[in-house]
């Protein structure tokens, strides 16, 4: 029960990005979404381990997870992406309505993840997405043309890489998410105003992790 705690507490860390976000702090915001990242990064290891299936039935450790994702990778970042004034006036609102409703469809999948453990079609990482965004601030006709190409990209038939599960490259996969990690901190902790070479090298780690999926070969 204290695994099922701890993942459930990536709800409380929902909650406090969206009071910073409500308040206009994106980085206390992002930080709440990277203590959330982190349970979520763990929480399946600790799990596995203490047999939670097996002690604790009654409670679905997959369901509390994908409600707890929900909320940290879609809903908090689409609510950043409305008010953040980083998206045309008129798309403001209808894009992040797409993103939650497009959203909500991608965790109901029953075929998510392929059976070597890609997910099929972009994952709903919409608080990677929001994060880049509001590090990068490109033209807001960008923006919407970035969000546009998810959305599109969410039911589409490729692949991308799950940096725990998917064995293909895992250390070199593992590696760069621990320096993308790294480097989203270093931005954080500039108030989301680094030197542009913490930027670009924390982008150029996303869109690794973005492509190496897609140019996986097929088994």
């Amino acid at each position: 029960m204290a695994v099922h705690l701890f993942t459930a507490l990536g709800a409380a860390c929902a909650l406090l990005a969206l009071l910073a976000a409500g308040r206009g702090d994106f980085v206390a915001m992002f930080w709440w979404l990277g203590a959330a990242l982190f349970i979520d990064g763990v929480d399946g290891t600790l799990a596995r381990r203490a047999g939670v299936a097996r002690i604790a039935p009654r409670w679905s450790g997959d369901i509390l997870d994908f409600v707890v994702d929900f909320t940290t990778y879609v809903f908090v970042p689409a609510y950043a992406l409305a008010v953040g004034g980083l998206l045309p006036e008129e798309a403001a609102l209808p894009l992040p309505l797409a993103i939650v409703v497009t959203g909500a469809l991608y965790f109901a999948d029953r075929e998510m993840k392929t059976p070597d453990n890609y997910f099929r079609g972009f994952p709903a990482l919409w608080n990677a997405v929001a994060f880049h965004l509001f590090l990068l601030r490109p033209q807001p006709w960008l923006c919407a043309l970035a969000v546009l190409l998810l959305l599109a990209l969410t039911f589409a038939p490729i692949r991308f890489v799950h940096p725990m599960r998917v064995s293909r490259l895992q250390p070199l996969t593992i590696g760069v998410v621990v320096l993308w990690a790294a480097l989203s901190m270093a931005a954080l902790l500039a108030r989301l105003s680094p030197p542009s070479a913490v930027a670009w090298a924390a982008t150029a780690c996303a869109l690794y992790l973005v492509t190496i999926g897609a140019l996986a070969p097929r088994r």
